[in-house]
């Protein structure tokens, strides 16, 4: 023997983890189909409250064929040992010399062999039967039949002059099982004699236990029967519903000419008729509107570029002018000056006009690279750096030592940084904008922080709006055309990826862009958290704690 060692269980918990694991998976499949079934739950539904009528009918109907056949058993019993009453009087009185216990067999005899039906024997079935006279000083006790099968109870309401009855199992010669018996004090010249008549209860139970049989099967035929009813009404009204369902979701996918078939004039029908002309109004509006979408679309466009012949002719007249501006007087250099100003804004507008146009007529295109993400934020910084400067805005960047490859379109990656790098600086109110990359196996992330303004509730979604400005009466240091962050978010929609924003008023803003390493992977999560942890203010700058932690 070895101390301290303990029995292991190896094989049982190894059986029971993949039990546990199937019947994990098959409740859950059980719940889904609970869930999404209507014919399922209504067919659970009818034979659960089915099952509980037939339980409590069949109880009840059960109790009442029990209690009636226990009755006319009863009933017979009692008028049964009326009868033997009188015979056993008559024996036991009678004037024969015999001892007493000759003359309670021979009563018992005599009980137990009658057969002639003229008589009224036999109305309660079969019985046997046992005579006691109990001892009283020097007279002895006497007996007949089987009399240690008489419960104490019964014959202590015998002995007190009351006919009693009581059921309970007994064992003799002849039978063996559940019987009723029935005693009764006699009158005779033996004093204090007792009459016991026992009938096997063996025909009323199987009678009991045929009744029972007969409803457990007609219960079950019922169930069945209950349940094909419950199938077939509801098929009749799942089947249709289920076909409204499948045109729904595919006239929601975009097949404006599904319509539900209309048999009939029942309910279904009329919902049938409703649901088409529903369709047919949201297929006309749906249509109306692609088409003035499509006018819109192609008025942006054409004037985009019906605009760009004479913004070309313009910008070399102003170019020209602004060459021979020091022969001219101050005023009208700083006129030339504004124009040139306006008219390269002009020009941006243009340009994001026609690529917005792309998007919304969905022929944007991206021309994918493998490139160092790295190298592309530091071009875009190297692009709008001199705006941090104008500004007096500090500029922080956190990157990663090693390369950052992603298969992603450098152009528009780019531009999207650049985008969020002014805004940034826009906001800053000349405190610092820090930039902080992050990647994983699946993606990377650039966050821009800025320390300004921030941003009100709700308008974390409303900055990607065309046109939109928080503060339309704020110095504006970058001269863009509200259109930048509306292009930007498209061009992470094309990449896969997201563009997020975040802020608070009077804390700054953030916005993540987050990219898949990987063309045509889906983003789900990002290296980088979207709400940056407090910033501590010491010396006048902003430091972040190193130990952020890493997030979506």
């Amino acid at each position: 023997m070895i101390w301290g060692s303990k029995p292991r269980f190896r094989g049982r918990s190894g059986r029971t983890g993949p039990v546990m694991r199937g019947l994990g998976t098959l409740s859950r499949a059980l719940g889904v189909a609970w869930r999404r079934s209507l014919q399922l739950r209504v067919l659970a539904l009818t034979l659960g409250m089915s099952l509980a009528v037939i339980l409590v009918l069949g109880f009840v109907l059960t109790s009442q064929v029990t209690n009636r056949v226990l009755d006319v058993k009863v009933r017979s019993a009692t008028e049964q040992i009326e009868r033997a009453r009188s015979t056993v009087s008559g024996i036991v009185s009678g004037e024969e010399a015999r001892s007493l216990d000759s003359s309670l067999q021979l009563a018992r005899n005599t009980l137990t062999s009658k057969t002639d039906p003229t008589s009224g024997a036999g109305l309660a079935g079969a019985f046997d039967a046992a005579l006691v006279v109990p001892g009283y000083g020097p007279r002895p006790a006497a007996s007949a039949g089987p009399v240690d099968q008489l419960p104490d109870t019964l014959r202590d309401f015998v002995k007190a002059g009351q006919v009693a009855y009581q059921y309970a199992t007994v064992h003799t010669d002849g039978f063996s099982g559940p019987a009723l018996i029935v005693g009764t004090p006699t009158s005779s010249r033996v004093t204090n004699l007792e009459l016991y008549l026992i009938f096997p209860l063996g025909n009323e139970q199987s009678t009991i236990a045929l009744v029972r049989g007969t409803m457990a099967t007609g219960g079950l035929v019922l169930m069945v029967l209950l349940a094909l009813i419950a199938w077939m009404v509801t098929r009749q009204v799942v089947v249709p519903v289920r076909a409204a369902a499948r045109t729904a979701e595919r006239f929601a996918d975009g097949h404006l000419s599904e319509r539900m078939p209309i048999n009939g004039e029942d309910d279904m029908a009329r919902l049938a008729v409703s649901f088409n002309d529903m369709a047919e109004s949201l297929s006309r509006q749906i249509g109306q509107l692609e088409e003035f979408g499509n006018l819109q679309r192609r008025f942006t466009s054409d004037v985009s570029h019906e605009l760009r012949t004479p913004l070309t002719t313009v910008r070399m007249a102003a170019d020209l002018i602004y060459d021979h501006s020091e022969d001219l007087d101050p005023a009208l250099r700083r006129s030339t000056e504004l124009m040139v100003n306006e008219l390269d804004r002009f020009e941006s507008l243009l340009s994001d006009l026609l690529e917005i146009s792309r998007h919304d007529a969905g022929v944007a295109e991206l021309s994918v690279e493998a490139v160092d993400l790295r190298t592309t934020v530091n071009s875009a910084l190297g692009n709008v750096g001199h705006l941090a400067e104008d500004a007096g805005v500090q500029m922080i960047v956190d990157m990663p030592d090693e390369d950052v490859i992603a298969e992603v379109d450098p152009r528009r990656v780019e531009r999207i940084l650049r985008n969020l790098i002014a805004n940034a600086i826009d906001h800053a109110e000349h405190k610092p904008v820090r930039i902080r990359m992050a990647a994983d196996e699946d993606t990377v992330a650039v966050t821009v922080r800025d320390y300004g303004v921030g941003l009100r509730p709700g308008e974390e979604k409303l900055v990607f709006s065309r046109f939109w400005r928080s503060d339309p009466s704020r110095v504006r240091q970058s001269g863009g055309t509200g259109l930048g962050l509306a292009i930007s978010v498209e061009d992470a929609r094309l990449h896969q990826g997201r563009l997020e924003a975040w802020g608070e008023p009077g804390n700054g803003a953030c916005f993540r862009l987050t990219l898949p390493m990987v063309r045509g992977h889906k983003v789900t999560t990002s290296p980088l958290p979207m709400k940056p942890i407090a910033p501590e203010r010491k010396d006048g700058k902003v430091r972040q704690r190193e130990h952020a932690e890493r997030g979506a």
